[in-house]
């Protein structure tokens, strides 16, 4: 593939050379992130929960085991808007590869940048925070950067309409904000029967045994709807399970309050410990918001802390079956260490 002189700029005004696809003619906007994964690329840039951001990948060499079958995918598509990298692998090995990630990138549309000096850009966004860019060529020079944060990505994520999965003696309703298919795939192995629901679906008058709140993208205030159906869930005392954004939904629908961590945590080694018995986990991330411990109610407690910054990984009723991590359990990618907390949740049920 011919390739062209390109930037990924920063609203604040640093650039950073790279080169570009030469018929990438349009610039791609959003909010610049980046992720420590060694691996797990297909999985990150098919998460619901990148989408309006650009993804800077730090490993050093990305595509090299190539691009596997859809079945693997966490959703049926990319959702990240753009892609940063070091260096592109020319050549990829893995004998479930279908195709290149060059090639599957062009595919679903998705702008690129490769030979950029990714440190220098992770250690900017360390230092100032998250930062709306665009990829562009040449000498481009947007004259606005579209900020993503203002808008409500959740309901561009979400199922329109339910879907049922499963069959088992206990009804899960699955509030989908933007969920990866792994959760789906750990939920199903109990013998469950799931209802899969849009993010702002009334189901607080359906019969159930628990109720599952989904990971998913942007800022959870923007989440209103969902955030009055859980309120009225919780009265009914039943069960419920959170994961990432459904941390931060059930803080918020319990009168709590969350805020932006400056660069997020994206990474598959993020060590967490649980507060009631001090074991340490190696955990798999990908958030920008976090609950803050101060707001919680008095009936409710942190169960998770993050060892790097300390920040809230979940939260838990005192008394009653309501709780939430702010990391991945299903992985993809990732560490397994903490999927014992899906057989928390069917025992609950």
């Amino acid at each position: 593939m011919e390739m062209v002189p390109g930037k990924i700029l920063l609203e604040t005004g640093e650039f950073f050379f790279g080169q570009v696809p030469a018929d990438q003619k349009e610039p791609c906007f959003g909010e610049v992130v980046f992720s420590t994964g060694m691996v797990g690329y297909v999985e990150s840039l098919t998460d619901p929960s990148y989408s309006g951001q650009i993804l800077a990948f730090t490993y050093p060499l990305i595509g090299n085991y190539g691009v596997s079958d859809p079945l693997s995918w966490e959703s049926k598509k990319i959702h990240a808007r753009g892609v940063v990298m070091s260096e592109l692998a020319a050549q990829y090995s893995n004998h479930g590869a279908q195709q290149s990630l060059a090639a599957w990138l062009k595919e679903q549309g998705i702008p690129y940048i490769t030979g950029v000096d990714t440190r220098a850009l992770t250690t900017r966004l360390r230092t100032q925070g998250v930062i709306p860019g665009a990829i562009v060529a040449g000498d481009a020079q947007p004259e606005k950067f579209e900020d993503f944060s203002a808008r409500a990505l959740v309901e561009e994520v979400s199922i329109k309409e339910p879907i049922t999965y499963g069959a088992g003696d206990k009804e899960i309703i699955v509030v989908d904000c933007g969920i990866k298919e792994n959760i789906l795939r750990c939920l199903l192995q109990y013998p469950v029967r799931i209802k899969r629901v849009p993010h702002d679906y009334d189901y607080s008058a359906e019969k159930y045994d628990g109720v599952f709140i989904s990971n998913g993208p942007g800022d959870p205030q923007h989440c209103k709807a969902t955030i009055d159906v859980l309120k009225k869930v919780l009265a009914k005392k039943k069960p419920v399970f959170g994961i990432c954004l459904g941390t931060q939904l059930l803080a918020l629908a319990v009168g709590a309050k969350t805020y932006k961590l400056p660069f997020g945590h994206r990474s598959h080694n993020q060590p967490c410990m649980a507060l009631d018995n001090q074991k340490c986990y190696l955990t798999s991330q990908n958030h920008s918001y976090a609950v803050d411990e101060k707001t919680l109610p008095a009936d409710w407690e942190v169960s998770f802390r993050n060892l790097n910054d300390q920040s809230v990984e979940g939260i838990a009723h005192k008394k009653l079956p309501f709780f939430a991590v702010q990391f991945h359990p299903e992985a993809a990618p990732g560490p397994c260490d903490t999927q014992w907390l899906f057989q928390k949740f069917y025992e609950s049920l």
